[in-house]
């Protein structure tokens, strides 16, 4: 598995890139990159989500294997060194990020707490 890292902060693996590129060729904007972001809430205090999405201000922009990748201020800072991955299992099929900042995750798979904050816990859904 080859990755390509953008200052030091995301790393997308070519399966997902792979993936992300079909994804927006289906789309009719050029505009659109792949958006990453934390949120508070999940079963852990903060969530990862991902979204096709235009560059706001304050985002920061990367082009990672011919996606652009867009971060914004706030979840920058829990994504430093994150790894974004697409994977295909019987267990199902999607995207699944690896964090080294995570100190703790929940179950699903999609909720995390940090060793410096916590977010707010809610439900894993």
């Amino acid at each position: 598995m080859l990755v390509e890292e953008v200052s030091h902060m995301v790393t997308l693996t070519e399966t997902a890139a792979e993936k992300v590129s079909a994804l927006l060729a289906q789309k009719d904007n050029p505009n659109l990159a792949l958006r990453i972001f934390i949120k508070s809430g999940g079963c852990s205090g903060f969530s990862y989500g991902m979204a096709l999405d235009e560059r706001k201000d304050n985002d920061a922009e990367y082009e990672l294997s011919g996606v652009k990748v867009v971060v914004d201020e706030m979840s920058g800072q829990y994504l430093d060194g994150a790894v974004v991955d697409y994977v295909d299992s019987l267990m199902g099929a999607g995207f699944k990020i690896e964090n080294p900042n995570a100190t703790s995750t929940c179950g699903c798979g999609s909720s995390f707490r940090t060793a410096g904050d916590g977010g707010k816990p809610g439900s894993c859904s």
